[in-house]
């Protein structure tokens, strides 16, 4: 293959059925040639890599021996990848036909935009919120936390962290996107750096956008192209390593980018509610997992 447009990078982890499938939908790109395609298994302990060496020969295959996480499993592929545009890529995914060449395409013809995100849905058909977002500042978290921004959906003030007032077909330039299914410019990863690797999982995808706009460049949501994601497919299996990983995701791109604008009390206040947001999903979960399969039907 000469020098491919699109480098694909998937992390898996126990989800060898959905890895299938959304390989599978890759190929129905009229441009899938041109794409190369990296899996990097974070010992899955299935039969995950043995799917991929029989059917998927030509995807290149990392194997870990331990469960890195998603930042560190992407830039161990990032900076071998050939491609002009990077595209990060749940393994939970399926695409639809010409989405990876459509986001292609944008980059292709906006020099400006430094990531380009595609319509991501929920198995039944919803837009999948974290597909446009903005960024976590105290206050459109707490809309968020409190559910004023579910209450009013239409309300620019509460609703602003989904963007849930705008029209879901329509091209919109956002603030972050989902590390679902995103694609950036290889040159822009060389200016901006590698995902952030004191996050294991979740958050670093707005991270990554937020050192992508303070370069000067654009982040846009483009609803030409379609994914749908099984959303937590892998995580599920780890319910109280996930929530934590979630909230750490919260704090460390809070201390990174907005506490050097708050005093020290309201930055422990953040920090705290952070963690008890944490703590009653633990329990939560924690409780879940004590209850009797019938008593839950």
């Amino acid at each position: 293959m000469s020098e491919p447009i699109v480098s694909i990078v998937i992390v898996n982890w126990k989800t060898p059925k959905l890895l299938a499938q959304c390989l599978d939908s890759i190929q129905k790109d009229p441009q899938h040639e041109q794409f190369e395609i990296f899996v990097v298994d974070n010992a899955s302990g299935d039969d995950s890599v043995e799917i991929l060496q029989s059917r998927y020969k030509y995807v290149q295959v990392i194997e870990n021996t331990d469960n890195k996480g998603f930042s560190k499993a992407c830039n161990q592929v990032i900076p071998i990848a050939r491609g002009r545009y990077v595209l990060l890529l749940n393994p939970d995914s399926v695409v639809t036909e010409n989405a990876i060449s459509e986001l292609a395409r944008y980059l292709e013809t906006h020099k400006d935009c430094g990531a380009v995100g595609a319509k991501v849905l929920n198995p039944d058909g919803t837009l999948q919120l974290a597909c446009r977002r903005a960024f976590p500042d105290p206050a459109a978290s707490f809309y968020r936390v409190t559910y004023l921004s579910r209450l009013f959906p239409n309300n620019r003030t509460f609703a602003r962290y989904n963007y849930s007032f705008a029209d879901q077909d329509q091209e919109l330039e956002v603030d972050a996107l989902s590390g679902a299914c995103m694609m950036v410019p290889k040159e822009v990863v060389e200016k901006v750096g590698l995902l952030d690797e004191d996050i294991f999982m979740f958050g670093e995808d707005i991270d990554w956008c937020w050192r992508i706009k303070q370069a000067g460049f654009k982040v846009v949501y483009n609803p030409l192209a379609v994914v749908t994601h099984a959303h937590g497919a892998a995580s599920r299996l780890r319910p109280i390593g996930t929530t934590i990983d979630l909230h750490n995701g919260m704090h460390v791109f809070y201390r990174k980018h907005l506490a050097q604008k708050y005093w020290a009390p309201f930055n422990l206040l953040v920090y705290a509610a952070i963690w008890s947001r944490a703590a009653v999903f633990i329990v939560v979960n924690w409780a879940r997992s004590l209850t009797p399969r019938a008593a839950i039907k």
